[in-house]
């Protein structure tokens, strides 16, 4: 019985610290409200440090997991389910959503007063492609709000190591042994995760609390429970494909990290590291793990979709218009999964897709503050579903490439080399 206690503490003891210190953080906001300020540059410092750190992480182990590749196949495999897997899961969110606030209209009832924004700049759908997938200058490559440019450029630099490399690989390698000392890095950032985490929590409940009491309300109440029911139920679906029961209990027993750090951090990319840690327990092989997790990090937004349809039926109904009719879902599904791309996992960085969804829809410039809000405080439940879902779509996609025994045989290794 010992034992059995000891290896709970032992499995859960960083995540359990970790939400007791948001819990605490949370508390010390509520009881202090705008003096909690005061603690925010701890959780910024938290915050820059695993976003600095982020960046050269994504480059060394992209390029290295594709430049140690010697099967291109195998590389062509991994891309193609992973973006069949990202579509997927991406409309059944769409198809969810649309249908919730179909029954639960999150505007009804709802009086909002709001003053005249600026005009807002028009966004070119061209230019935003364009700006999504790769950057004018090397030097920008080396900034987190450029994670999908830096992606391709890792992908193609990977090629090209294992196109010239040959069997004895000198570059591969030295991607593979800097991709693991960046996560010793990472670990080590990790140690000061509850002080950062706390602080920031506690700024944050301190600023902005007050405002999940306000007119938003009605929303909330629609988009937080279908986020609790989304992770449970359509993430226990996902993980039952990828592995059976085996895979559902590997995935639930292994997630609440990455989902604690998701939630606290608004950032898909700052709780990447963890991440990688989560799906490396789950036994994803190396090689799909460090493919999916970044790219999914900027890519695989099905929280995103849940809350940019959200706004978009918020905002019909604030103006009085109805949210109906099929090239109204397809637009909105269309600009959920752009909005998602060009966030690229930035808190706040939803601003973006906000603007896309006023411009887009025609909305008056004054629409603009009133997602803003709502894109604050969904920000959270959203993140913590993408990143999640990053990890269980590596889970998918495994089961698509190493075939439906996947897990059972990673276990049975497991135990071998224990027992030798």
């Amino acid at each position: 019985m010992n034992t059995s206690k000891k290896t709970i503490w032992e499995n859960y003891r960083f995540p359990i610290i970790l939400i007791v210190s948001i819990v605490l953080g949370s508390i010390i906001g509520l009881v202090f409200k705008e003096k909690a300020i005061v603690l925010k540059p701890f959780g910024d410092i938290f915050l820059n440090l695993m976003f600095t750190a982020v960046t050269p992480l994504v480059f060394v182990t992209i390029a290295g997991a594709v430049g140690n590749m010697v099967n291109m196949k195998r590389l062509g495999k991994i891309l193609g389910n992973l973006f069949l897997t990202f579509v997927v899961t991406g409309l059944i969110a769409a198809v969810i959503i649309i249908i919730m606030v179909k029954v639960f209209p999150p505007a009804e009832g709802v009086d909002i007063a709001f003053e005249s924004a600026t005009e807002l700049e028009k966004l070119s759908f061209a230019d935003q492609v364009v700006k999504a997938l790769t950057v004018d200058d090397f030097t920008k490559l080396l900034s987190r709000s450029n994670m999908l440019p830096l992606i391709v450029f890792s992908i193609l630099f990977g090629f090209c190591v294992s196109s010239v490399g040959g069997e004895n690989n000198i570059i591969a390698r030295g991607l593979e042994a800097l991709s693991n000392v960046m996560m010793k890095f990472v670990g080590i950032i990790m140690l000061y995760a509850p002080i950062g985490l706390g602080a920031y929590f506690a700024s944050l409940i301190g600023e902005f609390g007050p405002q999940l009491l306000g007119a938003y309300g009605r929303a909330m109440l629609v988009y937080y429970p279908l986020c609790i029911i989304y992770f449970f139920v359509a993430f226990a679906g996902y993980s039952y494909f990828a592995g059976g029961k085996l895979g559902v209990k590997t995935f639930f027993s292994n997630i609440l990290e990455p989902a604690v750090t998701s939630l606290a951090t608004q950032s898909s990319i700052a709780s990447m590291p963890v991440n990688l840690e989560a799906t490396e327990r789950m036994g994803v092989p190396k090689d799909i793990r460090e493919i999916v997790l970044p790219i999914g990090a900027t890519m695989h937004m099905d929280g995103t979709v849940l809350s940019s349809i959200l706004k978009i039926s918020f905002l019909f109904g604030i103006f009085g218009q109805e949210f109906a009719g099929m090239g109204t879902y397809i637009t909105a599904v269309l600009i959920s999964i752009l909005g998602g791309v060009v966030m690229s996992g930035v808190p706040g960085g939803g601003l973006i897709g906000e603007m896309l969804i006023v411009n887009l829809f025609g909305f008056p410039p004054e629409a603009f503050p009133i997602i803003a809000t709502i894109g604050f405080l969904v920000d959270p439940p959203a993140t913590c579903l993408n990143c999640t879902g990053d990890a269980v779509a590596s889970m998918i996609v495994t089961r698509m490439v190493e075939g439906k025994d996947w897990l059972k045989n990673g276990m049975n290794k497991i135990s071998i080399s224990k027992t030798e």
